[in-house]
């Protein structure tokens, strides 16, 4: 479709490998393993970095586990025992540039901090591409393009993410709205019913407010889709939780990487709907193109 193919998220002059066969191996062998070998396979998905080093004794400390769960793990992905494990998960990350950790001093110059900051992004948001749940994003998917009426709730840099979401999905022809308000949300959320869907997205899922507005819109009927990490309330309240899981130190800084994470997986449930509603759809989106193209100089307006 035009609209995948010529939306800036999508065009790059350097494409980045964001897809990891290995892992994606690894999250389709998660439903039927055990919940002691799922515990491996999440600590493996968020650290694979250091697990490449661990001895097998290592990587069941750090997950919790015996050792014999481990070999277990290994054996539920098809292989031989964990020599063949971290044989795979090596190859899998050679492919993988080497990117720096974000750790800025007071020496660096702007340059460094450039390099620092746009390493550090690509590594963590391909750490999120390898870690995201296609089956949670299909799920939204669904639940989105049978909707009548979408909300998205923020706060802070997710509050800028709902707004960037409302732009895309009313661009598709959906009646969208993004409230960063705690009390505009509830007073929203009471309007909604079993035909509308509330995306709520947060960087840390444990926001007070956001779980209460979650809470009102699914008294009134409506489903919850949530963008935050595993694991936390928000995560768990949620009819439809998306598991976006991204270290950042937000003591120190404003939370960068986490809210391009999320305008990411904002524009993969855009064109999942956008793919659904077929190429009649391109006429749509041509006109909403060609309405706001008068909004703009061209070249003889700026000489």
């Amino acid at each position: 479709m035009r609209y995948i193919l010529n939306h800036p998220s999508y065009m790059s002059d350097h494409a980045v490998p964001s897809f990891n066969p290995f892992f994606e191996k690894i999250r389709q062998a998660i439903p039927n393993m055990r919940k002691s070998e799922v515990k491996v396979a999440v600590y493996v998905l968020e650290n694979a970095d250091t697990v490449i080093h661990m001895r097998i004794v290592d990587l069941a400390q750090e997950s919790m586990v015996s050792e014999p769960t481990i070999i277990r793990f290994c054996r539920a992905l098809g292989l031989n025992g964990f020599q063949e494990f971290k044989v795979n998960l090596a190859q899998s990350n050679s492919a993988l540039p080497n990117l720096g950790q974000f750790a800025i001093s007071r020496d660096d110059t702007n340059a460094d901090i450039v390099k620092k900051v746009f390493d550090t992004s690509i590594r963590q948001i391909m750490k999120v591409s390898n870690y995201l749940d296609s089956q949670q994003i299909s799920a939204a998917v669904q639940a989105l393009i049978k909707a009548k009426r979408v909300e998205f709730y923020g706060f802070g840099a997710s509050g800028a993410v709902a707004l960037d979401a409302m732009h895309k999905f009313f661009r598709l022809q959906f009646s969208a709205v993004a409230y960063s308000d705690p009390h505009m949300q509830s007073m929203s959320a009471v309007t909604l019913d079993k035909n509308d869907v509330v995306v709520a997205i947060s960087q840390s899922g444990r926001t007070k407010d956001l779980l209460h507005s979650m809470a009102m819109a699914q008294n009134h009927g409506s489903r919850v889709i949530s963008l935050s990490p595993p694991n936390t309330p928000v995560s768990n309240l949620a009819d439809l939780p998306i598991h976006v899981h991204i270290n950042e130190d937000t003591d120190v800084f404003t939370p960068m990487t986490s809210r391009i994470a999320h305008l990411l997986v904002i524009d993969c449930l855009a064109v999942g709907v956008a793919q659904s509603k077929g190429p009649e759809f391109e006429e749509h989106l041509a006109r909403v193109k060609n309405s706001i193209a008068s909004l703009r100089l061209n070249d003889q307006d700026s000489q």
